[in-house]
C-alpha cells in the first residue's frame, strides 16, 4: 500500500543523509540530474511517499517532524534515463541513501533490482525493486562516549593487527555464542585481553561498511566474507550486529570503539573506494547508480 500524505517542512541542505534532532528528521540527497525526488517511508505493510520540493546546490531536502530513529526509508529519483551518458534515473527503483548511517535487510536478487530486463541491456526495466532491496534507517545520533579519547600511539610504537570482525570472534570459546562474529564479540574482554597480551596497539578491521553478496555467490548458497563490495560507506554492516539492525548496529559499533580505546587500542578501518556493489554497467541499481 502506498500513501502520499505527510507533513513536511523545508529543512536544510546540510548535512547530507538523514539527521534526527530529537524532534524530527532532516533528509538531504545530492543529485545533479534529478528532476523530482520522492522520500519513501516504510512502516509495516505501508510505503508513504513524500516529495522533496526544496533544492539548493543540487541537494534535495526536507524536514519531517515526528520521524524518529528506527524509521526505514529510501528514495525514488525521477530524471533522465540515458545509460550511455551514465544516467539511470528510474522511480521504479528504490534507492539506498548514500549517506545512510544504518541499513536494514539485504539484496534479494531478482530482475527487478536491475535497470534493464535480462537479455535486453538497451531497454529500461520498470519493475518495482522495493520488495527486493534493503532500507536505509534513521539513527539516533546521541551516544555517551564518556571520557573516550583517541589513544594516539606514536607511529614508531604502533603494532597493527589486521583482522576480521567475524573471523576473529566466531569460534572464540570465551565469547558468548550470541556475540560471536559481531561488534560486541570484538569488544568482549577476552578478545581485548588477547590483543593486549600480543602487544597490539591498533586493530585494522577488514571492511565493516554495509556490503552486498554478489548474485553469483547467492546462487551458489555462498556469501561475501571479505566485505570488499560496499553499498553504504557510512553504515556499519548489519550482519555483524548482535543487538539489531534498525540503528542498533551503530550504537553497538560505537560501543566497540569505545571499549577498544579504553584498552589503549586504536581502530583503523579498511575502505575501498574504487568500486561499489553496483559493479559495472550491467550491475544492479541499488543507490548511487540511480541518483
Amino acid at each position: 500500500m502506498v500513501a502520499q500524505e505527510a507533513l513536511i517542512w523545508p529543512g536544510n541542505s546540510y548535512p547530507l543523509g538523514a539527521t534526527f534532532d530529537g524532534v524530527g528528521t532532516n533528509f538531504a540527497l545530492f543529485s545533479e540530474v534529478a528532476e523530482r525526488v520522492e522520500l519513501c517511508l516504510f512502516d509495516e505493510g505501508a510505503e508513504t511517499r513524500v516529495a522533496l520540493n526544496e533544492v539548493d546546490g543540487f541537494v534535495w531536502h526536507g524536514y519531517l517532524p515526528g520521524v524518529s530513529p528506527g524509521q526505514r526509508y529510501g528514495y525514488r529519483v525521477h530524471g533522465p534515463y540515458n545509460p550511455a551518458a551514465g544516467q539511470r534515473c528510474n522511480p521504479a527503483k528504490l534507492l539506498l541513501d548514500p549517506y545512510a548511517k544504518a541499513v536494514e535487510g539485504s539484496v534479494q536478487w531478482d530482475q527487478a533490482v536491475f535497470s534493464y530486463p535480462f537479455g535486453h541491456p538497451d531497454q529500461r526495466n520498470d519493475e518495482d525493486s522495493a520488495p527486493h532491496v534493503p532500507r536505509s534507517v534513521v539513527v539516533n545520533p546521541f551516544f555517551s562516549w564518556d571520557s573516550d579519547r583517541h589513544p594516539r600511539t606514536p607511529y614508531h610504537e604502533t603494532v597493527i593487527y589486521e583482522t576480521h570482525v567475524r573471523g576473529l570472534t566466531m569460534l572464540h570459546p570465551e565469547v558468548p555464542e550470541a556475540q560471536r562474529g559481531t561488534y560486541q564479540g570484538l569488544a568482549h574482554p577476552a578478545v581485548i585481553d588477547h590483543l593486549q597480551r600480543l602487544g597490539v596497539t591498533a586493530v585494522e578491521l577488514m571492511p565493516v561498511h554495509q556490503f552486498v553478496s554478489d548474485a553469483i555467490l547467492a546462487e551458489r548458497g555462498l556469501a561475501n566474507y571479505w566485505g570488499y563490495n560496499t553499498i553504504g560507506f557510512f553504515a556499519p554492516h548489519n550482519a555483524y550486529a548482535a543487538s539489531g539492525t534498525r540503528g542498533e548496529q551503530v550504537q553497538e559499533f560505537k560501543s566497540m570503539v569505545r571499549a577498544l580505546h579504553q584498552a589503549g587500542i586504536e581502530v583503523i578501518l579498511d575502505v575501498v573506494y574504487n568500486h561499489t556493489a553496483e559493479g559495472n554497467h550491467l550491475g544492479p541499481t541499488l543507490s548511487f547508480r540511480g541518483i
